[in-house]
């Protein structure tokens, strides 16, 4: 009997814990209500995520020339390490395609980046929103922010640019994501700037930068930490002067682990 006791007990014990085991990484098709494409986003549920449980979701947003998958699969610093903080405090994944390769968060990628949030909270008890990326990804985390900070709770930018209006690479990818060039679309490219809108960004912010980054210059980005840092905004800034485009594991770390302090700081 005593045995029969124990085998049960196990037993037990074994299906409550695999009920509580991490996912693997799940691959979601969406019809998108912007122009009712088929859309994708990839969702990683932390280890003993535990459905009745509030979360919080890091939505994490690609580079130029990337996918959904960059920040899922890939070990650079920048995707291991949000991946890995997001982990660790059990938080729920988010890497969407926001219209995949070189969307720099334009109409299109906006709109499903918005239904997305709205999805995931239909699906999970959803606390806080963490937007963040690198490159393009954390130009694009910072222009959501500036278009939606009702959605946006903190933002962790990692090499990105926070001036549409100045930056001169990828204009043809941009121009095609925004609906035409700067002289077409003036408005598109100023209220995707979000040195523009230092007004809206009152959640906490993290931005990493490198001195010698070419691609994708750290000037404004600079700029707006100023302005807020001014300001008395939550904000955090990790320039490297002789780093170049690429934000390492300790960087990208420390940064999220700064926004989830701060948001941990407001909820006390």
């Amino acid at each position: 009997m005593t045995i029969r006791i124990l085998a049960a007990l196990l037993c037990f014990l074994s299906i409550s814990k695999s009920s509580l085991v991490a996912a693997e990484p799940r691959d979601v098709v969406f019809k998108s209500q912007f122009d009712g494409t088929e859309q994708r986003y990839v969702e990683l549920l932390p280890d003993g995520f535990d459905a009745q449980q509030s979360h919080s979701i890091v939505i994490a947003l690609h580079g130029h020339g990337s996918d959904r998958w960059q920040f899922v699969k890939q070990d650079r610093g920048e995707c291991k390490g949000t991946r890995d903080v997001a982990n660790k405090h059990g938080m729920i994944f988010i890497s969407p395609d926001y219209r995949a390769k070189t969307s720099w968060m334009g109409p299109a990628a906006e709109a499903d980046t918005v239904q997305i949030i709205d999805e995931v909270k239909q699906q999970h008890r959803i606390t806080q929103v963490i937007v963040c990326g690198g490159s393009m990804g954390g130009t694009s985390a910072l222009t959501f922010a500036a278009l939606h900070p009702e959605l946006v709770d903190g933002v962790v930018s990692l090499n990105g640019t926070a001036n549409h209006v100045e930056y001169t690479q990828f204009q043809d990818a941009i121009s095609a994501s925004f609906g035409g060039n700067k002289q077409q679309k003036p408005d598109e490219y100023r209220k995707r700037s979000a040195e523009l809108w230092p007004d809206k960004l009152t959640m906490p912010i993290a931005f990493t930068t490198g001195g010698k980054d070419t691609l994708v210059p750290p000037d404004s980005i600079l700029r707006l930490y100023e302005v807020l840092q001014k300001q008395g905004r939550r904000v955090k800034l990790l320039h490297r002067p002789n780093g170049g485009h690429a934000t390492d594991l300790a960087d990208t770390t420390e940064a999220l682990e700064f926004v989830i302090g701060e948001l941990k700081k407001s909820a006390q």
